[in-house]
Parts: structure tokens; C-alpha cells; sequence
């Protein structure tokens, strides 16, 4: 019996729990009806993962089991080889036992779903080894009625990717007269857990709910849709990743090429942005990739616009130290002039060569290097000759073919944007694998839009900084009308600054001929002075003695690196996309997030080392946001069946009905 005189407890049970997403959501569950209260315990789970079983003790607050449910010969189909000696087939006692031996009100199944998912293709699906992991869907749901078959759970959830429907149509039906066999009613559903959750992410789920008619006469209906929030909302309540005191917050280490492609990926949308770059021979055309050292580099001043101040290393690398000069010294409009194919070259000169005048023509004639490489014939078109080498860059070998196996891998490459929803979090750990990427907008690293700047003659100059080696490295160039009589006097040069008066503009100038500003120093003697803080050594000169405090603020410890990364290194970058955003994937740690298994005030670390196991653990877990709102819906309709209701009105659609007689009051008996 059950006592309602007090705040009622509905116990609950997670079979293939993983790390406990959805106990703590159930735990989370709060219920109310006509006075009475109820509140959720777990009082267990199994799992095949110690790692999992590990995470969901803490995440449950409940003792979880490590049990294997395959059967000997599905084992021996899954691993492909016989069980170790210590081995055994689990039996309904074990699930008795891993239960407290408790009966519990609420049975959570979450079964495997690789076998069913669109991320497996459908040959692969068929294979014995997926064959048999999805067979431990049907022994599941078995194994939990028998332990339980006296005494049968109130209400049964059973929990998966919604293409086991197609999938796994043979199983369901199973499942369902195993269920019904039992005394349940029996429905099928789908859900998304970002609406009923309130999640950042669009996340579908099949469902199959089933109440035990004898037990529960009310009918249970759907928890009420909630705003889906952007992936905004969530992550920018954690901190910005790559804090080495943080769990799970790391920046994936990706391979160079993959950085570069999610540059170039459309926030929003996927792999198929790549396909509106202009490629040839393997290269981006209308894009160079450089390394971005300051925000002045390569800058150009306009002509009419003041300079900014002038540095010690005032080269066009370093900052706006080039002009934008309207004269032409002279030099005909010609100069390097271009002619067209189609029309009639100019006068011939003596001296004719592209800097004397228009002396170049643009010849549309290519030296037969395979026009047509990489073509791709559209699928109602004819194909081209077929030759020897029939390959895609020996010509148009390759064919746009609308027939696909069903299985679109739309979320390769995907980059979120930051005011959107994710898609659903899978164990996929790369953007290239399914991992989803995240079009971040808060400025971690210097946002430079000043490259190739140049500073107008009669406007105040930006502040001059010290690094960069170019004018592409910010506002580091002038647009100097006075050409080319300009002397190149500098206002600052052999300055000394009073001690006891502030110094001016910081510049990186390393001569006092040159602008470094000097001091007269009152104190004679002082040893504290160092002249090399931050200093940066030449990539191709030797670097200072080392020493064993060597620091990047306590000496020349910093080196000028000019090297790109090889395509397939794997690194951390940073690279500001078109949109000026970093197209980035998520961290572990927000993956969490949005899957509600973290809030950013309880950030704690899951069990082990290994960041693909935690995420693939993360991916498959329920959401406790989402799992909390079926546990509210849940408790409510056993309050009203403990309390002797039998009908209830509601405006939300009904879940699970009597499939013989709906709407009834009095249910029939149910069939021995």
C-alpha cells in the first residue's frame, strides 16, 4: 500500500543507465495533486561501462551494477570471440538484486542504439554484431518483467533514437506483446527532449511508454513543450575554454585542415558551404592564409589622413607604415596595363615590356592541362568520352548522383550559430564525425580589423604597438602626399622623459636614434633595470642562454615563428571566420551543458581520462532537464491513481490510452 499521508516517495529504476542522465532528472522530478506531494528516489541501475556506472553513483546518488545483458551467443556475435571464464549470463535475480531489492514504481530503458542510428550505415546495421546489440533491446524489457513479475512496476518507459521504428520495427512489435502480456497498455511516440527539457539543442527521441492498466486507471499525458534556447544561453554561462583548472574544457586538438575548413563553414549551416569557395588545383583562389601578428599589419595610411605615431620599426610588416600615393611620379596610366583578348593593343614602343605601358594580354588559350579536372556531369546530362584514365582529375568523371542510401551525414563540419539551438549532442568527438561547432563571438584573442590599414595625411594616427613585422599587422602605413621629398624626420628622436613626469606612447622602437624614448634616472647604481622583458628572438639567429626561471615576461624566451602547420597537424587555433566569429567545437564540458548534465555553478569532471569515452558517455546520455519533466507528468497521474481517481480532464494530448476502450472509467479486466 501506499502512504499518502505524507510527502509520497516514487522510486525509480534505470536500466542501461549509462551515466545517469536520466536518474537525475527522475530525482529532480517534483509531483502535485489535490494536496498530495510526492518526491523521487532512485534506487538503481545497470550498466555494461564501470567508467558510467562510476558517474552515475554520483550523478544518481544511487548504487549503480555493472551487468552485461548480452545472452552467450549474442556475446560471442558482438566481440566476436567467447566470454572470458569469469563470465555469465545476467538473470532476472541480478536485476532483483541491483534494485536494493526494491520494486520500483518508474522503470527508465535506455538500450543501446548505435544498430539503429542513421550514423550507422544500413549494411553495417545488418551485420550479426549490431544485430545482436539491438536484441538487447527485447531482453531488457524481458528481464525487467520477469524480476518483477509478481509485483509489476506502475509505469514503464522505454527509450531510443527514433529509426528503430524503421530499424527496428520486428522488435518493437515483440516488445510491445511482451508488454502487454504483462497487463500494460501500450503506446508508441516521439518526442524532442529540447522541448520538454527547455535544452539549447533540437534533440529527437523515440519513446514507448507503457502503464499497467490494473494499476494506473488515469491516463498519462505529454509534458507541455518549452521554448528550445539558443546554444547562446547555455555556453555563455561557462567560461571561456582552455583554463587548465577547469574539467572538460578544453579545446579539441584538431588536424590544420579541419581548423581551416570550419573557418570557411557558414554559421548555421554544414560541409556544403565549402562547396561555394572557388578551388583550383587544390587551393582557395580568392583567400591566402597568413599568420595574423598584430592588427596594423601590412597597413596603409590614406593619403589625406594624419600618420599614427612613428616606431622604432616602422617597416610595412610591422604596422601602418605605408601610403596610399594618388601620384604617379610620372608613370603613364598604362603602367602594367592589361590587354584584353578581344581588342587591339596600343602603340608599339621602343622599350615594350609591362612596366613601360599596356604591353600584356590576358590569353584565354590554356595548355590543355585538363580543363575539365574534377568535372561533374549533372545526373539527367550525357557523359563526356570515356578515356584510358578515367579518373575526376584526369577530367568530368564524376557524376551529381541525387540517389542516396538514406543516410545523410548533414552534421559533418556543422557550425551552431550562437543565438540558435544545437543539434542533437551524439558521442561523434571531431566536426568531422558528427561533433557540432559553435560560431563563438566573444573576442578571446585581439579581433585585427585594421590589417593593411593605411592612415590619412590629416587624421590622428591609431596607437602603435610593438610586435608584427609588416604592414599587415595594423594601422603601420601612411598615405603620404609629400613624395618624394619627404626627409623622414622623426619629432621623438634622442628624447629623454623626465623621472618625475609621465612617459609618452610606448613604441616598439629599438633605437633612441629612431623614437625609444630614454629617462634621466635619478638613481645611480640600479641593478633592477632589464632591458630584454618580452623579448623575441629571430627565427633564424640563435637565441640567448637559457636559464632555468626562462619565462616569456622574464627575458628573450619568445621566438618569431613563421611556420604554417602542415595540413594534418593536429593542433588548438584560432581563426576568426568570415562572419567574425571563432568556428570552433564544443568543449566537453559544454557539451554537458547543453545536455544539462553540468550547470556552470556544479562543474565537476567525469570519470577517467579519456575525452572521447567521456563524450561518447555524454552523447548517449538523457538529458536530466528533459527526464525531469516526464518524472512531473509521471508522478502526477500515480497521485491520481494511489488517490482513487479514475478521469481526469487536461488540455495536453494523452500519452498512453486503453487501447480497447479509451476514455473509460471502469477498465476492463485484463486477460490472464
Amino acid at each position: 500500500m501506499i502512504d499518502l499521508s505524507s510527502e509520497t516517495e516514487i522510486l525509480h529504476y534505470h536500466g542501461f543507465c549509462g551515466l545517469g542522465g536520466g536518474a537525475k532528472g527522475f530525482n529532480n522530478g517534483r509531483a502535485q495533486f489535490n494536496g498530495l506531494t510526492a518526491k523521487f528516489r532512485c534506487i538503481g541501475g545497470f550498466d555494461v561501462s564501470p567508467a558510467a556506472i562510476r558517474d552515475f553513483n554520483r550523478m544518481a546518488n544511487a548504487r549503480g551494477t555493472v551487468l552485461d545483458l548480452f545472452s552467450r551467443d549474442q556475446y560471442v556475435a558482438f566481440h566476436g570471440h567467447e566470454p572470458p571464464t569469469d563470465w555469465r549470463e545476467v538473470t532476472p535475480q541480478d536485476i532483483h538484486a541491483s534494485a536494493g531489492h526494491e520494486r520500483p514504481h518508474i522503470v527508465f530503458l535506455s538500450a543501446p542504439c548505435k544498430g539503429f542510428s542513421g550514423l550507422l550505415s544500413q549494411a553495417k546495421s545488418l551485420t550479426s554484431k549490431y544485430q545482436a546489440l539491438n536484441q538487447l533491446t527485447l531482453r531488457g524489457v524481458w528481464m525487467m518483467c520477469e524480476a518483477w513479475g509478481d509485483d509489476p512496476p506502475e509505469l514503464v518507459l522505454f527509450e531510443n533514437v527514433p529509426r528503430i521504428e524503421s530499424r527496428g520495427g520486428e522488435l518493437l512489435d515483440q516488445i510491445e506483446a511482451l508488454l502487454r502480456h504483462y497487463g500494460y497498455a501500450v503506446t508508441r511516440s516521439t518526442h524532442d527532449c529540447g522541448e520538454i527539457g527547455g535544452l539549447a539543442q533540437h534533440r529527437k527521441r523515440f519513446l514507448l511508454v507503457a502503464r499497467h492498466i490494473a494499476k494506473v486507471p488515469p491516463f498519462l499525458y505529454e509534458p507541455p513543450k518549452r521554448r528550445v534556447r539558443s546554444v547562446g544561453e547555455i555556453l555563455e554561462k561557462f567560461p571561456l575554454p582552455g583554463h587548465p583548472s577547469i574539467p572538460m574544457h578544453a579545446i579539441p586538438n584538431l588536424q590544420w585542415k579541419t581548423w581551416v575548413r570550419l573557418a570557411f563553414v557558414e554559421a548555421g549551416s554544414d560541409w556544403r558551404s565549402l562547396n561555394k569557395l572557388n578551388v583550383a588545383d587544390g587551393k582557395l583562389a580568392d583567400y591566402i592564409l597568413v599568420p595574423e601578428y598584430h592588427s596594423d599589419y601590412l597597413g596603409v595610411r590614406n593619403w589625406d589622413e594624419p600618420s599614427g605615431t612613428i616606431g622604432g620599426r616602422n617597416t610595412p610588416s610591422n604596422g601602418v607604415y605605408s601610403v596610399a600615393d594618388p601620384r604617379f611620379y610620372g608613370r603613364e596610366n598604362s603602367q602594367y596595363g592589361v590587354i584584353p583578348w578581344d581588342k587591339a593593343t596600343g602603340s608599339i614602343i621602343n622599350v615594350k615590356s609591362p612596366g613601360q605601358g599596356a604591353f600584356a594580354v590576358a590569353d584565354p588559350r590554356m595548355d590543355s592541362r585538363r580543363s575539365g579536372a574534377l568535372g561533374v556531369r549533372p545526373w539527367d546530362a550525357s557523359s563526356g568520352a570515356v578515356a584510358g584514365e578515367s579518373l575526376p582529375p584526369n577530367g568530368a568523371f564524376a557524376v551529381s548522383d541525387p540517389r542516396i542510401d538514406g543516410v545523410r551525414h548533414n552534421n559533418v563540419f556543422r557550425i551552431v550559430k550562437w543565438k540558435q539551438p544545437s543539434q542533437a549532442v551524439t558521442g561523434g568527438g571531431h566536426p568531422n564525425s558528427g561533433g557540432i561547432c559553435v560560431a563563438d563571438p566573444r573576442p578571446e584573442w585581439e579581433r585585427r580589423y585594421n590589417n593593411l590599414a593605411v592612415m590619412d595625411w590629416e587624421k590622428p594616427s591609431n596607437t602603435v604597438i610593438a610586435g608584427g613585422k609588416g604592414v599587415q599587422g595594423g594601422w603601420m602605413s601612411v598615405a603620404d602626399p609629400r613624395f618624394p621629398n619627404s626627409q623622414g624626420e622623426h619629432g621623438t628622436k634622442y628624447k629623454v622623459q623626465p623621472w618625475d613626469e609621465p612617459s609618452s606612447t610606448i613604441t616598439g622602437s629599438d633605437r633612441i636614434g629612431s623614437g625609444a624614448l630614454c629617462i634621466a634616472d635619478p638613481r645611480l647604481n640600479s641593478q633592477n633595470g632589464r632591458s630584454d622583458l618580452y623579448g623575441v628572438n629571430k627565427w633564424d639567429e640563435p637565441a640567448s642562454a637559457v636559464i632555468g626561471h626562462a619565462s616569456h615576461d622574464n627575458g628573450v624566451f619568445c621566438v618569431a615563428d613563421p611556420r604554417l602547420p602542415e595540413a594534418n597537424d593536429k593542433l588548438v587555433a584560432i581563426i576568426r571566420s568570415l562572419d567574425g566569429t571563432w568556428h570552433r567545437p564544443f568543449t566537453t564540458l559544454e557539451l554537458a551543458g547543453l545536455q544539462s548534465l553540468v550547470d556552470p555553478d556544479d562543474i565537476y569532471d567525469l570519470d577517467g581520462n579519456s575525452d572521447s569515452a567521456k563524450r561518447e558517455r555524454i552523447g548517449n546520455a538523457v538529458p536530466p532537464a528533459a527526464a525531469q519533466a516526464i518524472a512531473d507528468l509521471m508522478g502526477q497521474t500515480l497521485l491520481m491513481a494511489w488517490s482513487g481517481e479514475t478521469f481526469a480532464l487536461s488540455a495536453t494530448p494523452i500519452w498512453v490510452r486503453n487501447i480497447a476502450v479509451a476514455l473509460s472509467v471502469k477498465t476492463p479486466e485484463v486477460a490472464e
